[in-house]
């Protein structure tokens, strides 16, 4: 495998906080040569790949980082890699090509690109996109460090403890709470004791907090849903700019 990684101690002046690390991914191994020196310049770990396959066979450390990858690529090309990482960790994408189109550029940024520069391209403009990629990238993994422990809470709860909570925050009394699920008033308090408890809500408008913050409850929505549901436990992923911290790539 021809990939470079490089981390270098970052002085006061660098652009940003180390352990984040810059991808670049291009079939052309002047282009990777050229922007790896670039990005190692500016203070930055690099990995450079020459295909897409390559990339995704590698293990990548949980940390901050983006990807510049070039759209034009053998075999995965960049657009089908940029919806590969869609379903499994979502990652900035600063999008490169010598021959952009504008419909090709609107599938991208739609798609959550946060650049998409034509070769050739300046060197200012590339820096400015890895900085705003790697601000998107730590405000996602300091989200996600934020709300796990409160995800894993969520999870913990039974089934039926979900449904009275979507119902209690939602602004329902334990009364209504037991016709809308079909058990008695006192099944409801006993429901809502041992998932107050699991999700540590010290009072209901903590509770209401924790279920807008988990994306359950619209902040406002004071009505119950017609019908409990039950909400994937990793549902509230998508802030920063709907860039999540990634795991894996």
């Amino acid at each position: 495998m021809n990939s470079t990684s490089l981390l270098v101690h970052q002085s006061n002046s660098s652009p940003s906080p180390p352990l984040s690390t810059v991808c670049v991914i291009d079939d052309d191994i002047s282009v990777r040569e050229s922007l790896e020196q670039l990005i190692h310049t500016a203070g930055w770990a690099v990995e450079t790949y020459a295909s897409a396959e390559e990339f995704l066979a590698r293990e990548h450390a949980v940390a901050p980082g983006c990807l510049i990858l070039d759209i034009s690529l053998p075999g995965l090309n960049g657009l089908e890699l940029q919806r590969r990482l869609g379903s499994r960790a979502t990652i900035p994408i600063i999008f490169i090509t010598g021959y952009g189109n504008v419909p090709m550029t609107v599938r991208a940024m739609k798609a959550g690109a946060v650049e998409f520069l034509t070769k050739p391209f300046s060197d200012r403009a590339l820096m400015s996109a890895i900085r705003e990629a790697l601000e998107l990238s730590y405000a996602a993994c300091a989200y996600e460090t934020d709300i796990r422990p409160l995800r894993d809470r969520y999870a913990s709860l039974s089934r039926r403890e979900r449904d009275v909570m979507l119902l209690v925050v939602a602004g329902l009394l334990n009364k209504r709470v037991g016709v809308q699920l079909g058990i008695s008033e006192i099944t409801v308090k006993a429901h809502r004791g041992r998932l107050m408890r699991k999700m540590q809500a010290t009072s209901l408008p903590e509770l209401v907090q924790m279920a807008v913050k988990l994306g359950v409850l619209q902040p406002g929505v004071l009505s119950p849903p017609t019908a409990p549901r039950n909400i994937p436990t990793d549902s509230p992923h998508r802030r920063a700019g709907g860039i999540r911290c990634p795991s894996t790539f």
